[in-house]
């Protein structure tokens, strides 16, 4: 793990060796109620995705003060917008959203920009404007999973994030899929729709298309290209699995 290197962060680097030690084997709430009230400036960057939604309902319903964003590239599925509005109102608060500075105005007889660039698109509408709102933050709360993909094996439940030079909080690390679907039907936490018509992973409308039977969770992000990440989570380097 690299940690802050100067020495003003010194503390900072301590504080993410203890909490990662104290906290392992902890549930979810035990870790986000220990690192809100542990790290003053945390943020929760919500993807409203099944593992965020368990995140975002812990959050509340435990009134931690923890602020709560989500990348609103400007193409989003009606379902997102919908599932974002009725999240707000049965938590009762609010979801920032974070917007980039590209258009989400299409320009006639031009291909899109997800066609034209797809990289390049994420990167202007996810992560710039990302980098940009955890510049503000002390540490900001993941819904990464150990089970994943195999980098995310190592995942520890608090990390520092060297890409965004912050600390990353991962209470679900230990989780499984299973686990979080069967908390979220245990509460009747509200989950997008599109999840029961085979999006097992959802982004961007139109980079976003059901997934077949026995086909990886993500291959319905950005179907007949080599891509399957946008670029938030990434490891030495290499891209690490669902997130974005």
């Amino acid at each position: 793990m690299t940690l802050p290197s100067t020495a003003a962060d010194a503390r900072l680097a301590a504080t993410v060796d203890q909490l990662a030690t104290e906290l392992e084997g902890r549930s979810p709430a035990e870790i986000v109620a220990a690192v809100a009230t542990r790290l003053p400036r945390i943020t929760l960057a919500t993807s409203l995705g099944p593992e965020d939604a368990v995140l975002l309902h812990l959050v509340a319903t435990e009134n931690l003060p923890v602020d709560v964003f989500t990348l609103d590239t400007g193409f989003l599925f009606a379902q997102s917008y919908a599932l974002w509005t009725r999240l707000e109102e049965r938590y009762g608060l609010n979801i920032r959203a974070v917007k980039g500075t590209a258009s989400a105005t299409l320009t006639p007889g031009e291909p899109p920009p997800w066609v034209r660039d797809p990289d390049g698109c994420c990167a202007v509408r996810k992560v710039a404007p990302l980098r940009a709102e955890l510049a503000r933050h002390q540490a900001w709360i993941t819904g990464i999973r150990r089970d994943q993909t195999p980098d995310r094996a190592a995942a520890r439940v608090v990390e520092w994030d060297a890409r965004f030079g912050l600390v990353k909080v991962n209470p679900l690390a230990a989780w499984t899929s299973d686990e979080v679907w069967s908390f979220l039907q245990l509460h009747d936490i509200p989950v997008n729709p599109l999840h029961a018509e085979g999006y097992s992973s959802i982004g961007c409308a139109p980079c976003t298309s059901p997934v077949k039977a026995g086909e990886d969770p993500r291959a319905g992000r950005w179907r007949g290209r080599e891509k399957t990440e946008c670029g938030l989570h990434v490891k030495d380097g290499r891209l690490t699995g669902a997130g974005g």
